[in-house]
């Protein structure tokens, strides 16, 4: 059976929240992170960084520099939770008219007798992932680039914060990390995890299926992932590539397709070509 590599990294987070984007009185959260969030701790690790504001930390053609290389890679996320909690906090607003609003002008910041922060404020739900375990897969066909990545995790000394995945204060640890023989399988069933199943799945030249993989066969709830973006008069805009949230059902009853496994973890692996 043909074999390619790719490195694999398992984390553990004690409490996590991956948001999803238009949700505001509550915040909800994706039971796995989405490629944005994966590609941001990767910049961060490797130093990838937009100082001068520009549309792309790297606006040359052809250039060989980390950020396009990581243009270029290809990414699995699998992972589960134990529990889901809802934490009650409240949001600040600074705009003047929150605060007049809140205060009656500019110039005060007491309401019945009691001086309070500037702005006005709004009770606000997030959606709080505990006891997080995620693996993650990447491929890329420089296989130095991967060994940079590997040994950033390992050493991170070019990293621009405190490496976090999520919000700032989501930090992990990191259980495991070594490069991993990827097998081509058809073996389904219910694998215990959630997982991202992009429609532009990446199929290595070394390890071809015999058999196509049938994105609409395949069960979840189809979204648009973001992946890169572009500053556009200062605001992120982002890329987006379709994927289906799969929650780890996947039969391949009479479907006549394969997947990418890691027999080590009994788990398949859904490289997308961000």
């Amino acid at each position: 059976m043909s074999q390619f590599k790719v490195l694999k990294i398992k984390l553990y987070q004690p409490h996590a929240h991956y948001r999803i984007p238009f949700t505001y009185r509550r915040k909800h959260t994706y039971p796995i992170p989405p490629y944005s969030t994966v590609i941001g701790l990767l910049c961060n690790i490797l130093g990838i960084t937009n100082y001068e504001k520009k549309e792309e930390p790297c606006s040359n053609q052809d250039c060989d520099c980390d950020y396009h290389k990581l243009k270029d890679i290809k990414i699995s996320i699998a992972g589960t939770f134990e529990s889901k909690t809802t934490e009650y906090t409240w949001i600040r607003n600074l705009s003047k008219e929150s605060h007049n609003s809140r205060f009656g002008s500019e110039e005060s910041r007491s309401v019945s007798g009691h001086v309070e922060h500037p702005g006005g404020q709004i009770p606000n739900l997030i959606d709080i992932l505990n006891d997080v375990y995620l693996w993650i897969y990447m491929y890329h066909e420089d296989k130095d680039f991967l060994d940079k990545i590997r040994d950033s995790f390992e050493n991170p000394s070019k990293r621009i914060y405190p490496l976090h995945l999520g919000r700032a204060e989501d930090w992990f640890l990191i259980n495991e990390i070594k490069y991993v023989d990827v097998e081509v399988g058809d073996v389904g069933g219910n694998f215990g995890r959630f997982f991202w199943i992009p429609r532009e799945l990446y199929v290595c030249p070394e390890s071809e299926f015999k058999k196509e993989f049938k994105f609409e066969k395949v069960g979840g709830i189809l979204y648009k992932v973001p992946t890169f973006y572009k500053l556009i008069n200062g605001l992120r805009n982002f890329s987006y590539v379709e994927a289906k949230l799969n929650d780890g059902e996947i039969s391949l009853v009479n479907l006549d397709m394969e997947l990418y496994f890691d027999q080590e973890e009994k788990l398949p692996i859904f490289l997308a070509k961000l």
